[in-house]
């Protein structure tokens, strides 16, 4: 975060350095929030477990979930066996982005020569954009959070940065798909008009024999590319009027 809470709420996801391990528990240091936390036995993993340092090491880092924060006593307790593996990795990547994100507002700061207005600037675009890298996505997507901010140097030198140093990300998903007609005079060319529709809103169609065929999309997220599968479902459902198609559609390993 661009102005770093103190605690993390209760049910995030946070990164875990495991820094003292006894006989019914673990004392871990928060790497994003610089303050310790518990991790109790019974949620270091799932079943029975005699001997916690068959499970965990000192010094070893994981991604645990928060299940109990009390901003008062400044308690966190956490737990590794409720943290996914596709919580995991999610998390590690937004951490990971996160920190790359916060390098080039760092840098931004540095080549306008604003190191003394550093916290300045960032009390004023965490009023609206609480981390570096909505911050970051929102000005590589042209939606411009600082279009009323006052100080024009930072604002175009991190800019500048953005665009230099962020390379586009794309996500692909892909359906199989089963499709055939047992109308034999207009099936074929009905089929044909369905997968041209399909073509059109950017989804790609391969042939893998009748009757068989791949959906791919790809876009800039996993949401968008899977929205766009979605749409072309529809298409299906709007131009298959009286032909009596089968389709069947699977997401392909």
């Amino acid at each position: 975060m661009i102005l770093q809470k103190e605690l993390p709420d209760n049910g995030e996801f946070v990164i875990v350095k495991i820094t003292k391990i006894m006989p019914h528990g673990a004392y871990c240091r928060l790497v994003e929030y610089n303050t310790d936390a518990y991790l109790p036995i019974a949620e270091v993993a799932s079943g029975w477990i005699k001997n916690i340092h068959e499970f965990i090491k000192e010094g070893q880092q994981e991604v645990a979930k928060t299940i109990f924060v009390d901003q008062a006593k400044r308690a966190v307790d956490v737990s590794l066996k409720k943290a996914t593996t596709k919580d995991k990795k999610t998390k590690i990547d937004d951490y990971n982005f996160e920190k790359r994100s916060q390098g080039i507002f760092n840098k931004a700061i540095e080549t306008a020569g604003k190191a003394g207005e550093s916290e300045a600037i960032k009390k004023e675009i965490s009023k609206t954009t609480p981390t570096y890298t909505e911050l970051i996505n929102d000005i590589y997507e042209g939606k411009d959070p600082l279009s009323a901010f006052n100080d024009k140097q930072f604002r175009q030198s991190l800019y500048d940065l953005v665009f230099k140093t962020i390379k586009p990300k794309s996500y692909t998903v892909s359906y199989n798909m089963e499709m055939r007609s047992t109308d034999p005079k207009f099936g074929a060319r009905k089929i044909k008009e369905i997968l041209s529709e399909v073509e059109k809103i950017g989804v790609e169609v391969l042939y893998l024999g009748a009757p068989h065929y791949k959906l791919v999309s790809t876009d800039s997220s996993y949401p968008k590319a899977e929205a766009k599968i979605k749409e072309s479902e529809k298409i299906f459902e709007r131009l298959d009027t009286g032909h009596a198609f089968h389709m069947e559609m699977a997401k392909a390993q």
